[in-house]
């Protein structure tokens, strides 16, 4: 038998909830296993603390029953759905740090578990704590992190808890710089939250399993207002906080309405087609067509999707019976779905459930399917959106930067296979290229806009999918350091009344792609006459049909 270890290191399988990679499960085992009794370990303790916060931006990302107040006559969630159609009950991982001006504090600092490396940790624990508002207001979230407390005497530590925590509590290293693989954690209050008075004490009640951690939490003086749901499983749907934040826009749901009916006024349409995960545009097919006739795809909720159309259907009165969902898996639609009838309208938002953290080009995926289906088409069969327009902008991005840079010789270790699995960017051997990253650029900690937004190219949905390039020159309207393109796309929904929505990043609901440069540039604007400082920049993309893989080059100058 091999001799038991008087030493353990396990820091590399924490993340941001603490838990979520497996730490207990491990801890167990080593200590069964391999360790001997009352161990040296590094760490040594690590503490969870939460802090209650009231944000409408983080209300709006779980509540679309209460947010869902436009006047377009669509409800996805009437009073007997409120609970079927929510985000996932668990712990968001999330940079708070980008929203502290939107978040007002409710309570101070308070400890919620703590876990001692050198004993075996419980699989299962509960902590029942009394919490005193510090202000009055509405309980949205509850924002978590986590402090590790290295040596055993107490004197080194690191922590993942939001700067305005780390300006309190200035014995806290892991402060310095942003980072990327560690953020806070963001549980949601169900329904509008927990309205409490200042002084008033909340009782929260927290439990751990091995991988995750959940809340309750109530006044002493109230319930949670009438907002526990009740839940028909048979028909419940589970979406992205940002698909639940966008369905409750008035101004996105107003120009998905609008151009649906611009499209409609036009003539009768046979039969729609739907072809992505969109309940809500085949909920609004169901309000705006007189016989309506649809095929949908929902090649990601399937038959869950299905099911809520359908209690929706019933609830409000209006018949599916022309709906059908198809199968996705087909390699192509037959004309016999249709009734040998030709598709007069063709949708999408575009959006595919399980794809929300992937590159925004994955969305053309509509435009694959729009391809699949070319012969079904009628010759003047509508589009919506009718055009994607691919647009860049170039950023300095130094905390995004700095946490892909490639990893090089430390303590003598080999990492290039470490960079090629993890998808390091910065510092690459030529010719290496860094891949291509899906991020929400308000995430992504100091950012700056070094150039306008420019069109790189655009994607014709009114004719079958090919492969194209576009090419672009940027100027420069700042001066400072380029560390990077973001790339987004535009959807054009109808091009006749201009309606288009956007997804860049300054809107916060979408992900953008982003190209980091394998070295900082030093760019200007045309006025700057030092001739190291690039002041233009060219810019080529090419998108590979074939493969959905877009293709990015450039190369600085000057004017």
């Amino acid at each position: 038998m091999a001799p038991l270890l008087n030493l353990e290191e396990v820091s590399e399988i924490l993340d941001s909830e603490l838990l979520g990679e497996g730490l207990i499960p491990t801890l167990q085992h080593a200590h069964d296993e391999l360790l001997v009794k009352s161990p040296q370990t590094v760490p040594y303790r690590a503490t969870i603390y939460g802090q209650f916060v009231e944000s409408e931006f983080l209300w709006k990302l779980h509540d679309l029953y209460n947010n869902e107040v436009c006047s377009d006559g669509i409800r996805l969630v009437p009073t007997e759905l409120k609970g079927n159609l929510q985000v996932k009950s668990q712990q968001y991982p999330m940079h708070c740090d980008s929203l502290r001006e939107e978040i007002k504090l409710l309570s101070e600092p308070f400890k919620i578990f703590e876990i001692d490396f050198w004993k075996r940790p419980e699989s299962h624990e509960e902590a029942a704590l009394h919490i005193k508002a510090t202000d009055g207001g509405r309980v949205h979230a509850i924002v978590s992190w986590w402090v590790l407390q290295l040596d055993k005497e107490g004197t080194i530590f690191y922590s993942t808890a939001p700067r305005w925590i780390k300006g309190l509590w200035t014995d806290l290293s892991g402060g310095g710089h942003w980072c990327d693989h560690w953020k806070q954690c963001v549980w949601f209050v169900p329904g509008k939250g927990l309205s409490v008075s200042k002084d008033e004490i909340v009782q929260l009640h927290a439990a751990h399993s091995d991988t995750s951690i959940s809340y309750q939490l109530e006044s002493l003086r109230q319930t949670n207002e009438g907002d526990c749901y009740s839940h028909r499983k048979d028909i419940e749907l589970t979406l992205s906080p940002e698909k639940i934040a966008t369905y409750s826009d008035c101004n996105w749901r107003h120009s998905m309405i609008t151009t649906l009916e611009h499209a409609l006024c036009k003539r009768d349409f046979q039969y729609c087609f739907v072809a992505d995960d969109s309940v809500f545009l085949a909920t609004a097919l169901t309000h705006l067509c007189k016989t309506p006739h649809a095929m949908l795809l929902f090649p990601g909720l399937r038959q869950k999707g299905f099911h809520y159309l359908q209690a929706l259907a019933k609830i409000n009165q209006f018949s599916l019976h022309d709906f059908k969902l198809l199968d996705h898996r087909q390699d192509c639609t037959l004309m016999q779905d249709t009734a040998e009838k030709k598709v007069d309208l063709f949708v999408g938002e575009p959006f595919y459930y399980g794809c929300e953290t992937q590159l925004p080009w994955t969305n053309l995926r509509f435009w694959k399917e729009r391809t699949r289906i070319e012969g079904m088409l009628s010759s003047d069969a509508q589009v919506v959106p009718c055009k994607g327009i691919l647009r860049v902008c170039v950023m300095s991005l130094p905390d995004l930067w700095r946490s892909r840079c490639s990893l090089t010789d430390i303590e003598g270790f080999d990492h290039s296979v470490v960079n090629a699995v993890l998808g390091a960017c910065g510092n690459l051997p030529s010719p290496q290229e860094g891949p291509m990253l899906p991020c929400s650029i308000w995430q992504c900690g100091e950012t700056m806009e070094l150039s306008e937004h420019f069109t790189l190219m655009e994607f014709d949905f009114s004719k079958p999918m090919s492969s194209c390039s576009g090419e672009t020159k940027v100027e420069f309207i700042k001066s400072g350091i380029c560390h990077g393109f973001v790339i987004w796309i535009d959807w054009l929904l109808d091009a006749q009344n201009d309606i288009m929505v956007s997804t860049g990043p300054d809107h916060r609901l979408w992900r953008q792609g982003v190209k980091l440069l394998a070295e900082p540039v030093t760019v200007g604007n045309h006025g700057v006459k030092h001739s190291e400082v690039s002041t233009l920049v060219d810019i080529k993309a090419v998108f590979d049909s074939s493969a959905g893989e877009l293709l990015i080059e450039h190369a600085f100058g000057r004017l």
